[in-house]
């Protein structure tokens, strides 16, 4: 395809990805009423033919696309109230309760303490959250009052941890923070483009290719719940791609307490980070590097002080934002993740939505806890710490696939793990997600036990198809043995040994690869013809 039709194509690709983002945003441009399931499949349809065909497309040129793409559709995310979401609203209401000095661990929204603070934007007449007299009698001891409000789980206190919170007391203070929702709507949105911009600097200086940064930039995941329900599991997910990006270029002792601290920070922003750390804290083995005697081979050297700095960095940060909570109001700051926990079914073994196919209850609970182990013991033995994107993408889409979330947002993280990774495959989760969300599909729609089911072991299917297409075409490219690549013969004068090109050969690794020329160096010390090389490609 010509360049210029290329890019021409990819435009067009991402004005339509916007349009069907601003089609969901806002129903009022949608006559038809169609569902926003299937507006969504359509605008992953765009984003992934736009990022297949920028693949060839100048890396100059390419990173206008991304940047300027990647704003665009998060434009048209910002431009309604959210409708995917009603998340954001506690976060304003959090920001408001902090500005006032009063600890967010400290009492629920429904709580007659902070009925000062209640407003017409938050708590308007006919809201869908409703605290009824009959609920205030049940819980004399929580002190509530009742009234109908925007927060979704009022009569609960805040699962947001430190960093999330901070956040949100400096969104209170732009103008219309704590009375609109564009202002954390256009943060968040911000805070995805800033990621953009720092994965196309990472990239860059790992010399890999930084047109990877689309499938961050430009997928629909990120634009909607940025943009349009301002999750701060973007703020979280931020952070964690910088603490990744500090600790695969440490090579020095600062550097790698700054990447701890980083990782830290993104844990008290939202725990799924956590995620990263068993591939952040890898061995440096892998599984071709076995000891002779049948065993794992020793850590590379100075890994258990890796091990250590990183740790007690990560470990020290995530205290020091805590300190003042706990000493606030105590054990409050544990806030409703318990409850959380208990609610989605997940402390009884009924959540899970592939493994409750054969197993129930503890079982399945047990199952779930030991899957995970198993997943984390192999990606801490065998994954590379240099590149700790790698192993966290399997971690991640393990805890996925086990749990089964019915919140699209959860697999933010695995988006910008799979831009680091350049393997678009595992991008089937975060797409699954919104089916695990909005299963209805009117006669179309399944028996209700199967839908999580269907939605994250789809993806399970497409990473092992994928995973299956990479190593077939890895054997027919290289194989086992090394592939010879004649060279033209040539006479040239006696010189120094100066590489000459025998092949071209294209990295499997990602399908961002560009073909990389092969080299072989030739020594000559009197004119003769240059004789077939022997190169692995």
């Amino acid at each position: 395809m010509n360049a210029k039709l290329r890019v021409a194509a990819i435009c067009l690709l991402l004005a339509a990805l916007a349009g069907l983002v601003l089609l969901v945003v806002r129903p009022s441009l949608n006559p038809a009423n169609v569902r926003p399931l299937p507006l969504i499949a359509l605008g992953w349809i765009a984003f992934l033919t736009a990022a297949w065909l920028l693949r060839k497309v100048r890396v100059r040129t390419a990173v206008v696309l991304i940047l300027l793409g990647g704003i665009g559709i998060q434009v048209a995310a910002v431009c309604a109230p959210p409708r995917l979401s009603d998340d954001l609203y506690r976060y304003i209401w959090d920001g408001r309760v902090q500005a006032a000095g009063i600890d967010p661990y400290a009492y629920v929204p429904a709580s007659r303490q902070l009925a000062g603070l209640r407003d017409e934007f938050l708590w308007p007449p006919g809201a869908d959250h409703c605290v009824p007299t009959s609920e205030v009698r049940e819980h004399l001891a929580s002190d509530l009052t009742t009234g109908c409000t925007r927060i979704n789980r009022p009569a609960v206190p805040t699962i947001y941890p430190p960093v999330a919170e901070a956040y949100f007391l400096a969104v209170h203070y732009e103008p219309s923070g704590s009375s609109s929702t564009t202002p954390i709507q256009a943060t968040t949105a911000l805070m995805a483009v800033l990621t953009t911009v720092l994965l196309l600097f990472g990239l860059g200086r790992l010399g890999r290719d930084v047109r990877m940064a689309a499938l961050w930039s430009w997928c629909p995941t990120v634009a909607l719940e940025a943009g349009s329900s301002a999750h701060v599991d973007v703020v979280a997910v931020g952070i964690t791609a910088a603490a990744l990006l500090v600790l695969a270029t440490a090579r020095a002792t600062r550097r790698t307490v700054l990447g701890g601290v980083l990782l830290g920070l993104a844990i008290a922003t939202k725990v799924t980070p956590v995620l990263t750390v068993p591939a952040v804290l890898a061995r440096g083995d892998d599984a071709a590097g076995l000891a002779a005697c049948g065993g794992p081979s020793p850590p590379r050297r100075g890994m258990r002080r890796r091990w250590m700095t990183v740790a007690l960095a990560a470990g020290s940060a995530f205290t020091v934002v805590y300190v003042p909570h706990v000493l606030a109001v105590g054990g409050k700051v544990v806030g409703f993740l318990p409850g959380y926990l208990q609610q989605e079914g997940y402390d009884n073994g009924t959540r899970f939505g592939i493994i409750g196919l054969v197993l129930t209850g503890k079982l399945a609970l047990a199952m779930a806890v030991l899957i995970l182990a198993t997943v984390a013991f192999a990606v801490l033995q065998f994954s590379d710490p240099d590149r700790p994107w790698q192993g966290a993408v399997v971690m991640t889409a393990a805890a996925l696939a086990v749990t089964t979330p019915r919140y699209e947002w959860y697999a933010l993280l695995l988006v910008m793990l799979v831009a680091l990774d350049g393997r678009p495959e595992w991008l089937a989760f975060a797409a699954g997600a919104y089916y695990a969300a909005e299963p209805d599909l009117g006669r179309y729609t399944i028996p209700n036990r199967l839908h999580d089911a269907v939605a994250y072991g789809v993806p399970v299917v497409v990473v092992a198809v994928g995973w299956f297409v990479r190593e077939l075409a890895r054997r027919r490219g290289g194989g086992l043995a090394p592939a010879v690549v004649p060279a033209a013969p040539a006479v040239v004068s006696a010189t120094p040994a100066e590489p000459v090109v025998v092949g071209t050969a294209v990295v499997a690794g990602s399908p961002f690869a560009a073909p990389v020329t092969i080299t072989a160096p030739v020594t000559i010390t009197a004119p003769a013809a240059v004789p077939a090389a022997e190169v692995r490609v």
